[in-house]
C-alpha cells in the first residue's frame, strides 16, 4: 500500500494520478505501516514505511535529517534516470553531492534525485513536485517542442521502477486489456461532406489551386507521383460533371472508409448545424469554419454508419464555451444517432480552462479535443483517458495522430516516409505503456488533392498486425471508465492484512488485467541494491468472483 502526504491543494491531481497508475493507495494515516510513502509536503524521516519519496522543489526538514545539502533552483529541466528523459516544467532544485548518496536523477551535470539507503528502508529525494508536474500536464499540457514524449507515463514508470527497486511488490491494473498490446481509436472529422456542396467558395477555388498549381509544386518537392499529378489534374477538370451529378464525388467519406476500415470500429465527429462558424473564435479567417452540410443532411450515410457497428459524435461548434448551445449541438447529433449518450470533439480543436465542466453540464459522455493541430503527440503527455480537474464524470480520450499535422505544409510538412516514423514512434510508446493510441484522419484525405488514403490504409494494416484492440470511442471511454470504479480494498484477516480489488457495475469486457509486479534479485553484484529486474504475473478479471484472481492474490502482500 501507497500513502500519500499531499498539499491541500493537490487532493483532487492525486485521486488521478492513481487512476492512471492503478495501484493501492490512500492518504496517509499516522502510525499506519506503508510499503511506500509518497510525501509533496513535510514528513519526518522517521516515518514507518520501506521507500520513502520526498518530492518537493523547496528545503524540506528531512534534508537536514538525512545530510542533503541544496544547491540551485531553476525553472524546468529535461531529467535523465539511466533509461530515457523526461521534460519537467515546474521548479527544480538540485542538489550537493556529498558522496553518501547515490545520484538517480540528473540534469546536465546537476543531481535532482538522490538515494540513501540504511537499515532496510529506502530515501528517495526528489527536487521536483511530481503532482505538480501531473497537474500541469492535465491542465495546461505540454508545449510542441516535447509533444513527442508521453511524459505522465514516464513519470509512472519511474515511480514503478524505483518500488520494484526497493524490493516491493506492487499489484497494478495496466490500461490495458489482458492479451492485448494497447487500445486503438479510428476517428474521422467529418467538415466536408462532398464537394458538391461548394459552389464558388472558398473551398472550391481552395481546392482548384492546390489540385493544380499546388499539385505541380508538389511533383517538384517529390511529396506526389506523376500519377497523382495527373490524378489530382483529372479531378480538377471533372468538377462541372461533379455539380451537375454526372460524375462521383470524389470528396464523399463515408463509402470510403467504412470500404478501408471494413469489420473495424470507428466514430465519426458530425456538424450539428450548418453555415454557423461559432462565436469567440480565436483565430484567423473565423468565417470559414462554418459548413455547408449538418448531420440531418445525411439520413442515408447515418444509417450506414449504425449497420456498421459505427458511432458518431459531436463535432462542435460552440460547446466549448457556452452550455445552452453545447446541449442544443448534443441534441441535434444524439437524435440523428439514436443515442442518449454520446461524445463531442470541437472543430477547430477549440477549447479553453473553461471547457471540461461546459461539457459535461451540457451533458457529454467524453470530450476528445485535447491534442496539437500543428504536430502529434502528447498533449497532456499520456496515452491514457482521464478525467480533467473540474468535472465528475466527464472524461478526456486524448487525440495523439491526425493527418493534416503529418503533411499539412503549414505543419510538420512531412513526406509518408517520415510520417510512417513518427507513427512508429507512437506505436512503440503505445506498447511499452499500453493506453489508447487515437487516430484522426479527416474526411476528404482519402481523395484528390490529398491523396492520403493510402497512407492510411498501411498504417491500418500494421495496427491490425500488433495485436490492439479496436473501439469506437465511447467503447473506449466505457472501458477506462469501468477500470476507474475498481477500487482496492483492505480487509484485515486471521492470516494477515490482504489488498483486492473490487467492482461492483457491469461487466469489463474486454477484461482487465490484474498484474502483480514481483521484483527479482538485482541485475548484478555491482548494482546490488540500486537496480533490479521484476517479472510479473497476469490475471484476466471481468470484475466478478475469480478463483485464479483469489489465488493470486493470497501471494500478494498488503
Amino acid at each position: 500500500m501507497i500513502g500519500i502526504v499531499a498539499k491541500a491543494d493537490q487532493i483532487g491531481v492525486v485521486e488521478e494520478f492513481f487512476e492512471l497508475f492503478k495501484t493501492p493507495w490512500e492518504f496517509y494515516l499516522p502510525g499506519r505501516q506503508y510499503d511506500v510513502v509518497i510525501a509533496a509536503t513535510e514528513v519526518d524521516a522517521e516515518v514507518d514505511a520501506r521507500l520513502l519519496l520526498v518530492c518537493a522543489s523547496t528545503a524540506k526538514g528531512i534534508d537536514a535529517q538525512l545530510g542533503i545539502t541544496s544547491r540551485a533552483l531553476r525553472k524546468g529541466a529535461v531529467l535523465s534516470d539511466g533509461d530515457g528523459s523526461v521534460p519537467i516544467y515546474g521548479e527544480v532544485l538540485t542538489f550537493s553531492d556529498s558522496g553518501d548518496e547515490i545520484a538517480c536523477i540528473t540534469t546536465d551535470s546537476e543531481i535532482v534525485g538522490l538515494k540513501i539507503d540504511s537499515d532496510g528502508s529506502t530515501v528517495l529525494r526528489l527536487g521536483y513536485d511530481l503532482f505538480d508536474e501531473v497537474q500541469f500536464l492535465l491542465s495546461t499540457g505540454q508545449p510542441v517542442e516535447y509533444a513527442y514524449v508521453p511524459t505522465l507515463e514516464i513519470h509512472i514508470r519511474m515511480l514503478r521502477t524505483w518500488i520494484l527497486s526497493a524490493g516491493i511488490p506492487i499489484l497494478e491494473i495496466p490500461p490495458v486489456p489482458l492479451q492485448h498490446t494497447f487500445i486503438v481509436c479510428l476517428t474521422h472529422d467529418i467538415d466536408f461532406a462532398g464537394i458538391r456542396r461548394h459552389w464558388l467558395d472558398h473551398s472550391m477555388w481552395g481546392f482548384l489551386y492546390r489540385a493544380t498549381v499546388g499539385a505541380v509544386l508538389n511533383l517538384a518537392r517529390r511529396r506526389i507521383s506523376l500519377r497523382r499529378l495527373l490524378q489530382s489534374w483529372l479531378a480538377a477538370a471533372s468538377l462541372p460533371l461533379v455539380y451537375a451529378g454526372w460524375a462521383r464525388d470524389f470528396w464523399e467519406p463515408f463509402e470510403w472508409y467504412l470500404e478501408a476500415e471494413r469489420g473495424l470500429p470507428a466514430t465519426y465527429f458530425l456538424i450539428p448545424f450548418k453555415r454557423r462558424a461559432g462565436d469567440r473564435v480565436p483565430r484567423a479567417h473565423a468565417a470559414r469554419r462554418a459548413t455547408k452540410y449538418d448531420v440531418n443532411d445525411l439520413p442515408n450515410e447515418t444509417a450506414a454508419l449504425r449497420k456498421a457497428g459505427c458511432e458518431m459524435g459531436v463535432h462542435g461548434i460552440d460547446a466549448w464555451h457556452s452550455v445552452e448551445k453545447g446541449r442544443a449541438e448534443f441534441d441535434r447529433v444524439a437524435a440523428a444517432a439514436g443515442e442518449s449518450s454520446i461524445g463531442i470533439r470541437m472543430h477547430w480543436l477549440l477549447r479553453d480552462a473553461r471547457t471540461p465542466s461546459v461539457l459535461e453540464r451540457a451533458g457529454y459522455a467524453y470530450d476528445s479535443t485535447v491534442g496539437y493541430n500543428e504536430t502529434i503527440g502528447y498533449r497532456a503527455g499520456t496515452t491514457q483517458v482521464f478525467r480533467p480537474q473540474g468535472v465528475r464524470r466527464l472524461l478526456e480520450l486524448p487525440l495523439h495522430i491526425q493527418d493534416g499535422a503529418f503533411f499539412y505544409p503549414q505543419q510538420l510538412d512531412l513526406s509518408e516516409a517520415e510520417a510512417e516514423e513518427r507513427c512508429h514512434l507512437m506505436m512503440n510508446n503505445a506498447r511499452k505503456y499500453g493506453g489508447v493510441l487515437t487516430v484522426l484522419w479527416h474526411d476528404r484525405s482519402h481523395a484528390p488533392e490529398r491523396f492520403w488514403g493510402g497512407f492510411y490504409v498501411r498504417l491500418l494494416q500494421e495496427l491490425k498486425s500488433l495485436d490492439v484492440w479496436f473501439g469506437t470511442a465511447g467503447q473506449v471511454v466505457e472501458w477506462f471508465r469501468k477500470r476507474r470504479e475498481v477500487r482496492f480494498e483492505r480487509i484485515d484477516a486471521e492470516s494477515g492484512v490482504q489488498i483486492r480489488p473490487c467492482y461492483t457495475g457491469e461487466r469489463i469486457e474486454p477484461p482487465l488485467n490484474v498484474r502483480f509486479h514481483r521484483p527479482s534479485k538485482p541485475v548484478s553484484d555491482a548494482e546490488a541494491g540500486r537496480r533490479r529486474t521484476s517479472d510479473f504475473v497476469d490475471v484476466a478479471w471481468v470484475g466478478d468472483c475469480s478463483a485464479e484472481l483469489d489465488q493470486l492474490l493470497r501471494t500478494v502482500p498488503a
